[in-house]
């Protein structure tokens, strides 16, 4: 079999952001959602959510443009990872197996039809906590009980030129399942809500406005509660950071949100879903009509304008 199922990766590994303010970002993730830095490689910085079982959940780099770098997607089994590298190099996207970034082993490169960069990979090296031991040793590190807790990376959502074109990729070459959809009027998918088990989405697509390739929407973290996200709101208020929207709730896959923007432009998401889950293994997609989509969150303010035309890099329109 060389065709991916539809649980064939994992779950997301460790993302590469860039940056153009890379001390104040670097400032946005330790001291306000208390990652923990446990690496360096030249300028960049590898920092790590407190309950992630990997080594690294952000690699920050300084750019003279902010952006999302790499995306590592962890794949289930050896045999898993064979079947989705013969599917990869089967697309013809494939760019071949490379060096992991610091605790990653052998990983495999490739871009979708955008353009974003990604690796899927098998070996990863499970954190050990040293002086950051928790009293519960079913916990990856100690909770650091200070700033936003953010607990673990939630998901990436890319802006793409073609929706259409880099769903059908993700479904066909990497196995993938939509769980919601926009249909604009055109007939045309305006986003698509991707998942690898049973969470309710891990990658999205969001039609980019300026129809730009390789472009940054958010990427999301998971909180414990909504309160967490309340609570959050209330530290970027007192440190200068820019709420974008929330919290509200969104109707699309009802997640309780709050959107900022980190000192590098790059817009965060903290995201907590309740207790909603993917269970059905014959679920089907939902789809939303350009006219419901419109109507806004489930509760909550109307979505801001930005969230409609800010993407990182940015670009002229």
């Amino acid at each position: 079999m060389t065709t991916p199922g539809p649980r064939d990766i994992a779950h997301l590994g460790g993302i590469e952001l860039f940056t153009s303010k890379f001390d104040e970002s670097k400032w946005f993730f330790t001291e306000l959602l208390a990652m923990r830095e446990v690496g360096t490689e030249g300028e960049s910085v590898f920092l790590r959510t407190w309950d992630t079982y990997e080594r690294w959940t952000i690699k920050l780099s300084p750019r003279a443009q902010s952006g999302v770098g790499n995306v590592g997607m962890r794949a289930a089994s050896p045999e898993a990872l064979d079947r989705l590298v013969a599917s990869i190099e089967a697309s013809g996207r494939g760019k071949g197996w490379i060096d992991g970034e610091q605790g990653v082993g052998k990983s495999y490169s490739f871009t979708d039809p955008d353009g974003h960069e990604m690796t899927v990979y098998w070996d990863t090296e499970w954190y050990v906590a040293t002086d950051d031991k928790p009293a519960l040793k079913n916990q990856a590190s100690r909770f650091p009980g200070r700033g936003v807790n953010a607990r673990r990376i939630d998901h990436v959502n890319y802006l793409g030129a073609s929706v259409e074109e880099n769903g059908q990729y993700m479904s066909d070459v990497l196995g993938m399942e939509c769980t919601e959809l926009i249909r604009l009027d055109s007939g045309k998918i305006g986003a698509q809500w991707f998942h690898f088990g049973n969470k309710s989405y891990d990658v999205v697509y969001s039609s980019d406005h300026t129809g730009s390739e390789g472009r940054l929407h958010h990427i999301a973290f998971a909180p414990d509660t909504r309160e967490d996200i309340l609570k959050a709101a209330d530290i970027f208020l007192e440190n200068g950071i820019h709420i974008e929207s929330g919290p509200h709730k969104h109707a699309i896959q009802q997640t309780f949100f709050l959107y900022v923007w980190e000192p590098g432009g790059n817009r965060i998401e903290f995201a907590n879903p309740g207790a909603r889950l993917m269970l059905a293994p014959d679920w089907k997609t939902i789809e939303w009509t350009e006219a419901e989509r419109k109507k806004g969150q489930a509760w909550g303010m109307q979505t801001i304008s930005t969230f409609h035309t800010h993407g990182t890099p940015p670009v002229e329109h």
